[in-house]
């Protein structure tokens, strides 16, 4: 009998991994609120009458994206802001970690970038309670480091929003050049045969291209370290500071308003 439970729940588990596979996939061409449910379950291979036993609409499926999208973001935050090691070495690792991020899961971070501010709002309000969550982690987590004695909760919660708002703003560096180069080379593949083809995207191009935006995500994570230390300063001169959470910015720039850095 346990052997039977094993196998059908087995099963189960294939079913729903091929629904939001067939979803992210589908999700690359269009927005959820235009998915179709049966559009869902076509890809995937499915009868329609078999997606509610996994999920309860197209929104609910939507739902449980995010969550795979953004859960294993939590350790990656926490390595920025991590009280212990070298600050540099600290916010180098936490870069490439989103990186690898970025990598492994390209559609889903593509998905969130683009929902994030879009017409579902069951998605809207899960991505929101996800990045909600990772900010009241890192603030506890500022909260135990020295550098942080004085701080109201206030501003912690604040500075909490920075680094989540910047580890989002990097996800999304890394997402543009990995679909800008994806971009050229399919351009190359079609001009390959031409009389001049353009010159190849090679492994050195991509490397050049990943540091850029590295260095680039190093700097601004550094850039809100620095400030963090002086933050206090400000304080007891008598400066008043910014009351409030940060903007939301778009969808690839985030609160930090993180534009051009360099």
């Amino acid at each position: 009998m346990s052997h039977t439970l094993g196998t059908r729940q087995a099963q189960k588990q294939r079913t729903r991994r091929a629904l939001l596979d067939a979803a992210l996939e589908l999700l690359e061409e269009q927005s959820l609120g235009s998915l179709g449910l049966r559009e869902v379950t076509r890809a995937a291979g499915i009868a329609p009458t078999a997606f509610y036993r996994h999920f309860r609409s197209v929104e609910d499926l939507g739902v449980a994206l995010v969550g795979e999208a953004l859960e294993g973001l939590h350790p990656l935050i926490g390595t920025a802001v991590s009280t212990t090691g070298d600050a540099e070495e600290r916010i180098a690792r936490a870069v490439e970690l989103v990186a690898a991020h970025v990598d492994r899961y390209p559609a889903h971070m593509r998905f969130v970038v683009r929902e994030r501010h879009g017409g579902v709002r069951a998605v809207r309000e899960a991505i929101r309670d996800q990045l909600a969550r990772f900010t009241e982690e890192v603030a506890r987590t500022l909260a135990e480091d020295p550098v942080s004695a004085g701080w109201s909760a206030d501003d912690l919660l604040m500075l909490a929003q920075l680094y989540v708002e910047q580890m989002i703003a990097t996800g999304c560096l890394f997402l543009e050049s990995l679909e800008s180069l994806e971009s050229l080379e399919a351009m190359e593949s079609l001009e390959a045969t031409a009389p001049s083809p353009v010159p190849a995207t090679g492994p050195g191009e991509r490397a050049r291209t990943r540091e850029r935006v590295a260095s680039t995500a190093a700097r601004r994570l550094r850039l809100i370290s620095i400030g963090r230390l002086h933050w206090p300063d400000r304080r007891a001169g008598g400066g008043t500071p910014d009351e409030g959470a940060p903007g939301r910015g778009t969808p690839c720039t985030g609160a930090t308003g993180t534009g051009t850095a360099d």
